[in-house]
């Protein structure tokens, strides 16, 4: 009797073990997806923060101007974009360089991204478009500029996160006016800036 009674139990605790298993592997029902995935690649971006260049086409200057730095970028896909900086810097670090200077930059170019690790992200940029110092009687006080640089990024979430970059950008600028930019040295300002992203 008890052979008879124990045969069935012990077809019946499997059976039931792999029930609660195949249960478990069921899909949740259609609707119930997360709002957004982490990997999501997102169109635009745009980013806005603190910025900081040295001032190498003003003689005579001991300090670098701060200021604001902006950008929006397009992505095509994940790896891959176009990006549109522009920053205006004013405000000395210390005293000491001559006139007033201020200096206007808007530039133009690809951008490239890879996944570091974890929520860590870099990139690199090549940039050309132009820059403009005034305060300090530069003739011509507009030039050409471009370079390169990169940054890294830390993702908060999919859409916002904090960039940290670093450029050097090449201009050139006449302080003599007499020459109106005839015979002009071409001089490299190191960029940095922290901020904030947001893509959409």
């Amino acid at each position: 009797m008890k052979r008879k009674f124990l045969f069935p139990m012990t077809a019946i605790l499997p059976a039931a073990v792999l029930a609660i298993a195949a249960h478990g592997q069921v899909a949740p029902p259609t609707g119930t997806a997360p709002a957004e995935k982490a990997d999501r690649t997102f169109k635009w971006e745009a980013s806005a923060g603190y910025g900081y260049t040295s001032l190498n086409q003003v003689n005579q200057s001991r300090a670098g101007l701060q200021g604001v730095e902006a950008s929006v970028a397009r992505d095509f896909g994940k790896h891959f974009g176009v990006i549109a900086d522009g920053a205006y810097y004013k405000y000395a670090l210390k005293s000491g360089n001559p006139g007033n200077p201020a200096v206007d930059v808007v530039l133009f170019g690809p951008v490239v991204r890879a996944d570091l690790y974890s929520h860590l992200s870099g990139f690199i940029r090549g940039l050309v478009g132009g820059e403009h110092t005034a305060g300090n009687g530069e003739t011509p006080n507009l030039s050409v500029a471009g370079g390169f640089g990169g940054g890294m990024e830390w993702q908060f979430t999919p859409r916002i996160s904090l960039r940290a970059s670093g450029d050097d950008i090449y201009s050139s600028f006449v302080e003599d006016p007499l020459h109106l930019g005839y015979s002009p040295h071409l001089r490299s300002n190191s960029r940095a800036s922290f901020g904030v992203v947001y893509r959409f």
